[in-house]
């Protein structure tokens, strides 16, 4: 067993990461400013409040838990916000990482997997992307990320830190066992959102897809979808990769099958039972019309697999975390379809979960 030191562990995916550490032996130890986590998400491990660019409280939580790796995932992830308000980004991303690692060298810890994102990469010219694709950010969100990546080689070399990379694409869905969801406040992600408008019955919440005309089958953007389980496993994966004596690397986790908005939509639509309102507009500025990657590292050298690989069966964990949280929700006429096409996953859903722990 080892104890990981979890910044960002009460958020989205870092509460995932935690439950499957947990199952593999490992004590996660969260660290969460609780600005966007939610403290009821930990359950497999200690709980310490703080924020990443407080030096001190780190000092001290390293201290009282010696932890032998760090996973981080604490960071701010809205494109849109970063492009607004630059400073934030660069305050929290860049300098709360950098005093992370500081605090990692002052108590001798130097090991980290770090969560980095896709959006390092920008626009590609050619797809599938792959790890060489080159890394041209187009948003401040990328640009702080990557800087990131850049400062952990240069400690590499410098202070004998050994770390992973992992760079995602969007990730997406729930736990299968309903114990953790997605709940970001602003929502911004394609399959929450969907979801809501579905499960509204006041009619308040209307899907928005943005663009239509794009040189794609339905003319909606083709983006790749990693279920949050899937990348749990990764992280996993990682520990072990570092604590057997692996090499400092960054990997792509995707599942290099790109879907389309109008795609997701119909996943909806058949976990629910119901029509999802939607609106139509025009493209975003500075959407790519695709972007999707093959993990052929992740894969060869950690052994990583994505199991969800059909967005009807990532869309229905989200769906049925999304009923089981919207208790008011009165079912419309299409309740019975609804009830069942749901429960009916769910139960496909716990048998392959048993299946896999066989």
């Amino acid at each position: 067993m080892a104890r990981i030191l979890v910044t960002g562990g009460a958020g989205y995916i870092g509460s995932h990461a935690c439950k499957a550490l947990a199952a593999a032996g490992h004590e996660p130890i969260v660290y969460d400013n609780l600005v966007y986590g939610h403290e009821d998400n930990v359950k497999w491990g200690p709980f310490e409040q703080g924020d990443i660019r407080d030096a001190d409280r780190l000092d001290m939580v390293f201290a009282r838990h010696k932890p032998e790796l760090v996973m981080h995932f604490a960071a701010l992830a809205y494109v849109g916000e970063s492009v607004t308000d630059p400073a934030k980004y660069y305050d929290t991303n860049v300098g709360g990482s950098i005093c992370l690692l500081d605090a990692m060298r002052r108590a001798g810890c130097d090991k980290i997997i770090f969560s980095s994102t896709c959006a390092t990469y920008g626009e590609p010219d050619s797809l599938p992307m792959t790890e060489a694709t080159p890394q041209v950010p187009v948003n401040p969100y990328g640009t702080t990320k990557l800087i990131i990546e850049h400062a952990m080689r240069d400690y590499a070399r410098a202070y004998d830190l050994r770390w992973v990379a992992f760079r995602y694409f969007n990730a997406a869905g729930c736990d299968p066992d309903g114990e953790l969801g997605e709940r970001h406040d602003p929502e911004t992600h394609v399959i929450p959102l969907a979801i809501q408008a579905a499960l509204d019955d006041d009619g308040d919440q209307r899907f928005r897809v943005m663009g239509t005309d794009y040189p794609t089958p339905d003319g909606t953007c083709l983006r790749d979808y990693i279920h949050v389980s899937d990348l749990a496993d990764a992280h996993v994966r990682g520990i072990d990769y570092l604590l057997g004596g692996g090499a400092s690397s960054a990997f792509n986790l995707a599942t290099g099958v790109p879907t389309s908005v109008r795609q997701i939509v119909d996943a909806v639509e058949k976990a629910t039972g119901r029509s999802v309102p939607t609106d139509y507009a025009p493209r975003r500025a500075g959407d790519p019309s695709s972007l999707y990657a093959v993990a052929d590292m992740a894969r060869n050298v950690l052994g990583w697999t994505p199991r969800y690989i059909d967005i009807d069966e990532t869309v229905a964990t989200a769906a049925c975390w999304f009923a089981g949280q919207n208790a008011t929700v009165v079912p419309a006429p299409s309740a019975a379809t609804h009830v069942d096409s749901i429960a009916s996953m769910a139960s496909k859903l716990q048998a392959q979960a048993e299946e896999t722990a066989q």
